[in-house]
């Protein structure tokens, strides 16, 4: 296994032997749902099924996999590397990222303090979300969100599991290769996924990552150290996000950013959100909604809500 092999590594034993005894492939899945004394569901090829020491991928919920507390424990030795104190500020916010970019989300009991949540503890849930590079995959949006080859400021919507951060990557790549400098703020580590540093994700020649910074302290960080002409980042929303987008729109940089919605109308009810959209801040509005076919772009709006055919 090549991509996607940092997953198969924090599995429990049972399911890797299931997985490799099957030939399941890490490169086509998207997801793995493990809840404690529930059946093991994986999205491979993006379709859900089961897994079944007899049968494989299955359909049929007889005779599947349970995950047990036993695996749950281990699965989180082999995530934290036996260090899961070491994790506790990620934890808070509910997930980790592992090395290559891929993101473990949690769910279980929240400690509280102070209104906020401190740390996650009697954990008994995960989903391991697959983090896959596309080249290529955005050569039709990049089209439709240029002009005169410079990229307009362009805002990716989209459900989760669709495939916004994979063609936010390959956008960034694209544009880099082509001659812009780009910063990017990696708050998570899903989109360059580095390791003590450096992208293992190729995200072109001309582009600086910043990893593990929030995207609010980040996007300043770079515009005054890095000098970029185009900042990217994912999953923007909150106050902050949205004051650094405009700090750094201000200063003359293009957004490349991504959101969670179904549309452009949808990004409204977003009282932050909705101050961008009233602004013009972004010149493209790129929708995505095909969980089937993740990455396949629904909808193009500029800053007026004209729709552009794709």
């Amino acid at each position: 296994m090549k991509e996607g092999r940092e997953v198969f590594q924090i599995l429990p034993l049972t399911i890797r032997g299931i997985l490799s005894k099957y030939h399941l492939e890490i490169e086509k899945m998207q997801e793995i749902r493990l809840r404690v004394q529930k059946p093991v569901l994986i999205r491979y090829e993006h379709q859900e099924y089961f897994i079944s020491e007899r049968r494989g991928l299955t359909t049929i919920r007889e005779g599947a996999q349970i995950f047990t507390k036993e695996e749950l424990r281990q699965a989180m030795e082999y995530i934290s590397g036996y260090s899961l104190y070491a994790y506790e500020e990620q934890m808070k916010q509910g997930y980790l990222t592992i090395q290559g970019g891929h993101r473990v989300g949690l769910a279980g009991s929240a400690v509280m303090e102070n209104g906020k949540i401190k740390t996650m503890k009697h954990i008994s849930c995960l989903n391991i979300r697959i983090a896959h590079q596309i080249k290529g995959c955005a050569g039709e949006m990049y089209q439709k969100c240029q002009s005169e080859g410079r990229l307009l400021p362009t805002l990716i919507v989209s459900p989760p599991g669709c495939g916004k951060t994979t063609l936010l990557r390959d956008l960034i790549r694209t544009v880099s290769e082509k001659g812009q400098t780009v910063g990017v703020v990696d708050e998570r580590s899903e989109i360059g996924a580095a390791y003590q540093g450096i992208p293992q994700n190729d995200l072109g020649i001309r582009t600086d990552l910043l990893d593990g910074c929030s995207k609010s302290e980040g996007m300043n960080l770079l515009i005054r150290s890095m000098a970029p002409e185009i900042i990217a980042v994912d999953e923007v929303g909150t106050r902050e996000d949205v004051d650094a987008l405009f700090f750094c729109a201000f200063r003359g940089c293009t957004i490349l950013a991504t959101a969670h919605g179904r549309s452009r109308e949808s990004l409204m009810k977003n009282p932050y959100m909705k101050e961008t959209l009233k602004k013009k801040m972004f010149q493209r509005y790129v929708i995505l909604d095909h969980r089937e076919e993740p990455g396949k772009i629904k909808k193009i709006f500029d800053e007026n809500g004209v729709e552009l055919y794709v």
